[in-house]
């Protein structure tokens, strides 16, 4: 915030670039970790599970899981890049709070094999994405609205986790 004028400091390009690149590594890394818990499962532990009617193919899952990694890597670049640590400590330190937990509800429900466990961490996931939602309202609309189809999604992931655990 420039105290003169008591507007946004304007953000050189370069560093508006080199921050999108550092969410979308961060977004990105968290996907490798989470997937290296994921992918072995795949075809052994998980194929044996009873799943729902709606279980979609596993093959839709990395799509859209890049697609909604990117957008979120998207969405906390604006804020950042709009708002900053300065004055959106909260909502960064809060998408950065959803991602960790993304990351481990992929550790319990496939490195650990607990869709128990797991249902009760993506239900604080789902509700810390909303928060996240919602105070990125308050900072950028379009990023908030960026997050929304990853809420949408994770709200589908947790009807799934929670018939996964009825089912078996």
């Amino acid at each position: 915030m420039d105290s003169a004028t008591n507007q946004p400091e304007v953000t050189p390009f370069w560093q508006s670039a080199l921050g999108l690149v550092g969410w979308i590594i961060l977004c990105f890394t968290a996907a490798g970790v989470g997937s290296s818990f994921t992918l072995p499962q795949i075809e052994t532990w998980y194929a044996e599970l009873n799943k729902p009617s709606f279980n979609p193919p596993n093959w839709i899952f990395g799509p859209v899981w890049s697609t909604l990694y990117l957008m979120m890597a998207v969405a906390v670049w604006l804020i950042w890049k709009n708002a900053g640590w300065v004055n959106a400590p909260h909502s960064l330190g809060m998408w950065c709070f959803q991602l960790l937990l993304n990351t481990t509800w992929s550790v319990i429900f496939f490195g650990l094999e607990n869709p128990k466990l797991a249902a009760v961490e993506i239900t604080v996931l789902w509700i810390s994405i909303l928060i996240v939602v919602v105070m990125f309202w308050r900072h950028d609309r379009q990023a908030s609205l960026l997050m929304v189809p990853y809420l949408l999604w994770v709200s589908f992931a947790a009807v799934l986790n929670f018939s996964i655990v009825a089912l078996n």
